[in-house]
């Protein structure tokens, strides 16, 4: 007989979707903290461009997993999974409901023991791999996989570039190698029960919103925020600063750019992000789906905390 899962919601859907107001709402009615569960909010001093809830709001409603690492340290899935875990014990342990957010759906793979079924990808971290395989030569790529996993070192063939760039891909991204996570894969079952809340929108009212508030964030202090972090040591390579948005503005402060194509650059690339989202958020369940073009935040909020509450009572 296994023991009785943790019973936990979640907030998911594509970025400017409205997700932090929802769950602002949805936490004050739950009783909850809220736990962050994106890739970039946990690093200190990305403000502006991760659009973190301000102080005050955190005042109010608590918020873990932000503001966890400087942009110059390695932060894994793995390691937001041993995290969150922790942040769900000690909000239990106060008699408080957890309550996930946020958009990264590998941390949600990575928290339910479920990753090795859809190991992420990162174009900038195989971008790096790419130019190294020109620098180092590819030699000493696989020498390197041998090192941190030699099962699949074994495996792959010396002179085989995608798989090798592949494999280092996933031990870069989520702290453990691909060996690890394989092994994984049905051995460990998930302590958490999740209720997954969905938010969508027409894509074209969701780019809408993109496109505002993109715009909002250049004029509200987002190129003094990369500079400020250039101007510290931080380097343009960091992966904290190639994720989109960053690296435009890293080229328009480089000269490399105008400041109205870091804005279309920033916004293009948000868009594809969140085409991405939503392509693995639909395999989420169980899933309760909120089209807010259809419903307004009020009338979701009616319907979704009776079921959490049950879902939280083990009645879900």
């Amino acid at each position: 007989m296994t023991d009785k899962k943790i019973p936990v919601i979640a907030i998911i859907g594509p970025t400017a979707v409205g997700k932090t107001e929802f769950s602002l709402s949805l936490a004050a009615k739950l009783n909850a903290e809220v736990i962050s569960v994106d890739s970039r909010q946990v690093y200190r001093y990305l403000d502006v461009g991760t659009d973190k809830v301000s102080r005050e709001i955190r005042r109010e409603v608590i918020h873990h997993l932000i503001d966890v690492v400087d942009p110059d340290q390695v932060y894994s899935a793995a390691d937001f999974a041993e995290d969150a875990e922790d942040a769900v014990n000690r909000i239990m342990a106060r008699g408080r409901v957890p309550l996930l957010i946020g958009g990264t759906p590998f941390y949600y793979r990575a928290l339910t023991g479920m990753l090795s079924e859809d190991l992420p990808k990162d174009e900038n971290i195989r971008s790096q791999l790419e130019e190294e395989i020109t620098g180092r030569g590819l030699p000493a790529l696989h020498q390197e996989l041998l090192e941190i996993d030699p099962e699949a070192g074994a495996k792959i063939h010396q002179n085989d570039p995608v798989r090798t760039m592949r494999a280092l891909e996933i031990f870069r991204i989520t702290g453990k190698n691909a060996s690890w996570w394989y092994r994984r894969q049905n051995k460990m079952e998930s302590p958490y029960e999740i209720l997954y809340i969905g938010l969508t929108r027409l894509r074209a009212n969701l780019y809408r919103n993109i496109e505002r508030r993109v715009k909002e964030q250049f004029a509200s202090g987002y190129p003094e925020e990369v500079k400020w972090l250039l101007d510290n040591g931080y380097s343009p390579s960091l992966p904290a600063l190639q994720g989109f948005g960053y690296r435009e503005l890293v080229r328009y402060i480089g000269g490399e750019c105008t400041f109205l194509e870091a804005i279309e650059g920033d916004i293009r690339s948000t868009k594809a992000f969140s085409r991405r989202q939503m392509t693995w958020f639909k395999h989420f369940e169980p899933a309760l789906w909120y089209d807010f073009d259809e419903v307004s935040k009020e009338e979701a909020l009616r319907n979704v905390v009776p079921r959490c509450l049950a879902h939280l009572e083990g009645g879900a």
